[in-house]
């Protein structure tokens, strides 16, 4: 009888293990309430697909997003899946934190539907795909079709020249400013994509691992930045801008210009009238060519996962042709399936600017130097501090070029001696 008791009370532990409750951690960092909303949409088809399964979605600030996670992985407080900026890949993935989805990939059915672009960059760290990228930030030039033409400007500008020219025209006009610049979080792409196009080369080291930030094309690129600030092109308070920021500077009003990804269209849209605002490709620098970033972010899964295999039906759940485009129409990047830019949402004229800079051969999308394992710090902390120094007159133009030099190339040859 008492083995029969402890043989039945070992069956019933046993049987409710097998059906006890799982909960996934899911860390979303470019965080917005309409990304939130829609991401709790697409998990929520998840589990109801995997009975007894339970995600966990925790919502960090971008702002502070780099800072906050870092924080949880030093405490030990890892997610299963995390939405991981192609800023950061680099730093988790060489420490050994990241999951190969290789694996997965090769079964996968959706993987041959995939652009080719998506599977490169998720691949961008030993040629291993330690993130699956959901989508592509391509920046272009909004405009505000009205402030111009209060300014007299009778036209969108080409190029930086005349870029400067209808800065200096707008910010003219009463509480008015030409550029809505991004001097605080996530700024760093402004500063690139200018710095590139005023030196006419996007090639961010030599061969022997030296930084270019302070060879004389890309340092008058980043003088140019600060002087638009300084003669009062831009916002006083924008040294301190975020994305919502900038994005509420210009559907207010306050600018007429802002460089944006598309995930811009999505507050801009809302509050502005169709017919009020352009997308036009970025202006392009004395060599004729213009440099428009590229970023991407995607889903990764942590080694310290103890559900593998049900983190990455999350993750295909997410990435699968139903939640990418559901996602990326939420968040206005463009989707990672080929068969995306067949949709209607993508033929209209709102996006018209980016496809002409991917059209065009003197636009040359361009990706950061994310691989160093140093550039997450580099882009959420280091340069910002650094940036807003110049633009405050604490330090010249030449000294923050010569620090981000220093300081990539440090990282550079770093990465090259362990090749």
């Amino acid at each position: 009888m008492k083995k029969l008791i402890i043989s039945t009370l070992f069956a019933t532990m046993m049987a409710g293990t097998a059906f006890a409750d799982t909960t996934l951690k899911l860390v979303e960092v470019i965080t917005s309430p309409e990304r939130t909303e829609t991401l709790k949409s697409i998990v929520g088809k998840f589990e109801a697909a995997n009975p007894g399964t339970k995600v966990d979605i925790i919502s960090l600030p971008w702002n502070e997003a780099f800072q906050k996670f870092a924080t949880m992985v030093s405490a030990g407080d890892v997610p299963d899946v995390m939405e991981m900026p192609d800023t950061w890949l680099s730093l988790y993935a060489n420490n050994g934190m990241l999951e190969s989805l290789e694996p997965y990939l090769a079964k996968w059915e959706h993987t041959k539907e995939l652009t080719p672009r998506a599977l490169e960059l998720g691949r961008d760290v030993n040629n291993t795909a330690y993130m699956l990228p959901y989508g592509f930030y391509l920046r272009a030039m909004f405009y505000n079709k009205k402030l111009l033409a209060e300014a007299g400007v009778k036209e969108p500008p080409k190029t930086m020249e005349d870029f400067t020219k209808a800065s200096e025209a707008v910010s003219k006009l009463s509480g008015k400013y030409g550029y809505c610049m991004r001097g605080g979080p996530g700024g760093l792409n402004g500063w690139m994509i200018f710095a590139a196009s005023m030196a006419g080369d996007n090639t961010y080291f030599k061969e022997d691992g030296t930084s270019t930030m302070n060879s004389e094309g890309w340092a008058k690129g980043i003088e140019w930045m600060v002087d638009l600030y300084k003669k009062g092109y831009a916002p006083k308070d924008s040294v301190n801008w975020g994305f919502n920021e900038v994005v509420a500077g210009f559907y207010s009003g306050t600018c007429a210009f802002l460089d944006q990804d598309p995930d811009a269209l999505i507050a801009i849209a809302e509050r502005m009238k169709k017919d009020d605002f352009g997308v036009m490709p970025l202006p392009k620098g004395p060599a004729g060519k213009s440099y428009p970033t590229i970023g991407y972010g995607g889903w990764s899964m942590f080694t310290t996962s103890q559900n593998k295999d049900l983190s990455w039906k999350l993750i295909a759940t997410l990435e699968g042709p139903e939640g990418n485009i559901e996602w990326n129409k939420k968040i206005g990047a463009l989707p990672a399936y080929t068969a995306a830019e067949k949709d209607p949402f993508y033929a209209g004229d709102q996006f018209k600017g980016w496809f002409e800079e991917l059209a065009d051969k003197d636009t040359v999308p361009t990706v950061m130097p994310t691989y160093l394992e140093e550039f997450a710090f580099f882009k959420d902390s280091m340069a910002i501090k650094t940036s807003q120094q110049a633009l405050l007159g604490d330090i010249s133009a030449k000294d923050l070029a010569d620090q981000w030099a220093d300081y990539l190339t440090k990282a550079q040859q770093k990465f090259l001696a362990k090749k």
